[in-house]
């Protein structure tokens, strides 16, 4: 697991050299600075998880400079403690007023201020497991909605191509002008197996069907994901694996659901280029990452592409069902699909802007807590 990084800010070497060694002994990763703008300036390098901020200061402040973090959008949300000689009440008030979360006064108590340091860091950790937990729950709220709307769209649409499809078996004998009869049945049952296929997604939206977990070679999965997509959407072109994990690497999971998942990305890569693209010209890659998070492990399968990009207009609900950027009738539940399908195996799906342009889809997947065998909640179409 990743240390957890401290701005320490003081303008006297001793008192900065004194709280380094303290922190660094228990674990942590030091950072220092000696006035209010060489802290701006450090945090402009890298954001750190607390700043340790002395109060009397040459050239800036740390009330300046607490003030100067506050107003930032990017750092504001960085805890800080103000280490500072003022015993006053009024003292105490400037510091915390000015966005400061706690103080420690001088002479600095090393044991003290590693104690408020640590309960500084949990109330963090706690706070950024609220906001993914809210985050979490307001998708679930928008996917149970969505549930109780498309079982009942999917129940009436069903009964209605019942009776198309018995019309089209009349069409098809009968009349005098069999071409006509034959390219008006074609296009009918081209319209027909498009709203089969989004009432076949939808309900899967609304169900959580369970599968079987199991041992998988990473790279023979990553392989398999790539030939069903071609083959699946009758796309040839070339999608390059940049896979550094070990080539006996295995991850406990379903094969169907994974392979479907990653088509669906691919597919949206390959389809972000602009349409008169030529095939060898729509750069598709596969990337893998082993990402530590607190006690676990996750798996990281990144889905790049130098397309155009996600539109402005769709950004925030790329991901609810309907949504896309293309024009043809039935498109928009890929990634309403994938995620879904991915949450139900206790992953997640996020896209991310590429800063060069185009798109990365990031398939993050727990690889510690699942055992083979085991049963997990599933749905994919």
């Amino acid at each position: 697991m990743k240390p957890a990084k401290i701005l320490v800010v003081d303008d006297q070497p001793i008192n900065i050299k004194l709280l380094q060694r303290k922190l660094e002994r228990e674990g942590y990763a030091v950072q220092t600075a000696y006035n209010g703008l060489e802290c701006l300036e450090a945090v402009k390098t890298g954001a750190p998880d607390l700043i340790l901020l002395d109060v009397m200061m040459p050239e800036m402040d740390g009330i300046e400079a607490c003030q100067r973090l506050k107003e930032n959008e990017d750092t504001k949300a960085i805890p800080i403690i103000f280490i500072t000689a003022k015993s006053s009440k009024e003292g105490k008030l400037e510091g915390l007023s000015a966005g400061g979360v706690d103080y420690i006064t001088k002479p600095i108590d090393l044991d003290e201020t590693l104690a408020r340091v640590k309960t500084q860091l949990r109330l963090q950790e706690i706070f950024r497991a609220n906001m993914d937990l809210q985050m979490r729950l307001a998708d679930s709220r928008k996917t149970a909605a969505i549930g109780a709307i498309t079982q009942g769209i999917a129940h009436n649409l069903n009964n209605l191509l019942g009776v198309v499809v018995g019309y089209l078996d009349l069409l098809k004998n009968g009349f005098d002008s069999p071409d006509m009869v034959q390219r008006s049945v074609t296009l009918m049952d081209q319209a027909i197996s498009r709203m089969v296929n989004i009432i076949r997604q939808l309900s899967t939206i609304a169900t959580n069907e369970r599968v079987a977990l199991v041992p998988l070679n990473l790279q023979d999965l990553l392989e398999a994901s790539i030939t069903r997509f071609k083959e699946e959407y009758g796309v040839d072109t070339v999608v390059t694996i940049s896979n550094d994990l070990p080539e006996d690497f295995c991850v406990d999971t379903n094969a169907e659901v994974i392979e479907s998942i990653i088509g669906k990305l691919l597919i949206n890569a390959w389809e972000a280029y602009p349409k008169n693209e030529p095939n060898e010209n729509r750069e598709v890659w596969l990337e893998t990452e082993l990402l530590d998070v607190n006690d676990s492990q996750r798996l990281l399968i990144k889905v790049n592409d130098d397309g155009t990009g996600i539109p402005a207009n769709i950004r925030d609900t790329v991901f609810e069902p309907f949504i896309t950027s293309k024009t043809s009738v039935g498109r928009g539940l890929g990634l309403t699909m994938a995620r879904h399908a991915i949450r139900n195996l206790r992953g997640d799906l996020d896209l991310q802007e590429r800063p060069g342009g185009g798109t990365c889809a990031v398939l993050s997947y727990p690889i510690i807590q699942t055992i083979s065998g085991q049963l997990a909640g599933q749905s994919i179409g």
